[in-house]
């Protein structure tokens, strides 16, 4: 599978286009997750996304919604 082929799945799923890269990484991840595409599939777009651009959002220890307790 290439970006090409991962947009058409985009559009069909979504019902537009993008050229948005972060929005393609992050369709990517969840086609993975739900078993959609393999792993192979899965490390070769993320490594053409990535040389075009995308990034995978960066998490603090701040936006975690689990309550941190003093022990």
């Amino acid at each position: 599978m290439d970006i090409r082929e991962l947009k058409n799945r985009f559009i069909q799923k979504r019902d537009y286009q993008t050229d948005d890269v972060n929005a393609l990484m992050d369709f990517a991840r969840k086609s993975y997750i739900h078993n959609e595409i393999s792993i192979k599939e899965y490390h070769l777009l993320i490594r053409e996304l990535e040389n075009k651009g995308a990034v995978f959002p960066e998490t603090t220890k701040d936006t975690t919604l689990i309550e941190q307790t003093n022990s």
